[in-house]
């Protein structure tokens, strides 16, 4: 598999990208640059939406437009040419976090963690905005919140809190939302970085974005096998996920941040895989 780099985007901090299939785009979000940029690969077209504060995630709606994890809060965006409107602001009390990565699950929800912008540990929280527009919180104490991933056969949830070095599993309840039965099942040795961002095959095998470590690896869940890794000319990889007509192209996000050694860093970057991957999932809920 050979990785082309398909925009020399400079991100300060690429993330969260998700596969819009209707539509046939590709949203990615650079974090500190508080933007979110999206490519067309059948015109190789390329746009920036400009936020005014740092955007963590961002996820196509089944109604067309975003669903958003901005700094301090979820908003909603019907048109790409308008403005974000509030949905929930969250964690008033903590000024200094932010919205980190977060994608929607099967049922249509939204999932997004937080993180301290000072780097202080467990001070963020894991998030869902339910299809009432509800928001629950789902986990505590995290520090840095990261890649999820659902099973192909919605039993599972898998999740990532970076500094934890691990990928954990938790049963889950696609009806209600619910997670429990917390399992750890993969560790990443930190020679090779950071567990960062994270998307799922139709094979049920995940594939983790390295930051500091220059790749994605490919890994099987149920035994915890490193199956293979794919290497990226950047140094911090940020995240993946499937998309194209056939959903069998990983489109995969870095960052420039602490990477002076690539030409490259901060693009983004595609590789043709042999496997097909789950599709983005679409937010359900009921907007204005």
């Amino acid at each position: 598999m050979t990785v082309e780099l398909i925009i020399d985007a400079k991100a300060t901090l690429g993330e969260s990208p998700s596969w819009d299939e209707s539509l046939q785009i590709l949203y990615w979000v650079d974090i500190i640059g508080m933007k979110c940029l999206t490519y067309h690969p059948s015109t190789n077209q390329q746009k920036t939406i400009q936020f005014d504060q740092m955007v963590g995630a961002v996820a196509p709606k089944e109604n067309r437009g975003l669903i958003i994890a901005l700094e301090n809060g979820f908003y909603g965006l019907d048109d790409l040419k308008e403005t974000p409107y509030l949905i929930m602001q969250s964690e008033t009390s903590k000024s200094g976090n932010r919205f980190n990565d977060g994608k929607c699950d099967p049922a249509g929800r939204f999932w997004a963690g937080t993180m301290s912008l000072n780097g202080d540990k467990e001070m963020g929280a894991l998030y869902c905005l339910n299809l009432d527009l509800a928001v629950s919180k789902k986990l505590d104490r995290i520090s840095i919140s990261n890649g999820l991933a659902w099973s192909p056969d919605n039993k599972y949830m898998y999740y990532i809190d970076t500094p934890t070095q691990n990928v954990v599993k938790f049963d889950y309840d696609v009806e209600t939302g619910e997670i429990n039965n917390r399992q750890e099942i993969i560790a990443i040795n930190p020679n090779e970085g950071y567990p960062d961002g994270m998307t799922i095959d139709q094979e049920g095998m995940l594939w983790i974005a390295h930051f500091g470590g220059g790749k994605v690896s490919r890994w099987d869940p149920t035994t915890g096998t490193h199956i293979q890794d794919v290497t990226v000319p950047a140094l911090n990889v940020t995240s993946c996920v499937f998309g194209g007509e056939e959903l069998n192209e990983l489109y995969i996000t870095t960052a420039k941040m602490g990477d002076d050694q690539h030409e490259y860093a901060g693009g983004l970057f595609r590789i043709k895989t042999d496997v097909k991957g789950s599709p983005t999932y679409q937010f359900k809920g009921d907007l204005r």
